[in-house]
């Protein structure tokens, strides 16, 4: 069994007897003051120094999560999503507990493309 994740640009296959697939996962304000700081106050810069720092170092695919105390996911996912998505090129991995943020996400990820 394979499962393949897609960006506008690259595609990347997850399976048996294929390499080994890094999902960067420093996206996400958990226990990072800066981020969610950034992030309540509406500042991508930190989330696209994030996506370009995983990808240098590696990462195949990019977990975007926007979850942390004050944050409205609704608003802010979509932004961040896009503003991954237009920074690098690897498929993301879209991360909310909330449906109506990843409908949201996923709207502004089909913009992109």
């Amino acid at each position: 069994m394979e499962t393949r994740v897609a960006s506008a640009n690259r595609e990347v296959i997850i399976g048996g007897g294929r390499p080994t697939v890094l999902i960067g996962e420093r996206i996400n304000p958990t226990g990072k003051k800066r981020l969610a700081e950034a992030l309540r106050a509406g500042d991508l810069s930190v989330v696209r120094e994030e996506a370009l720092a995983q990808v240098a170092a590696g990462a195949d695919i990019l977990d975007v999560n926007v979850g942390a105390t004050g944050v409205d996911e609704v608003a802010v996912l979509p932004l961040a999503v896009k503003a991954v998505a237009e920074t690098v090129d690897v498929p993301l991995c879209i991360d909310s507990r909330k449906i109506d943020a990843l409908k949201a996400a996923l709207a502004s990820a089909q913009a992109v493309r």
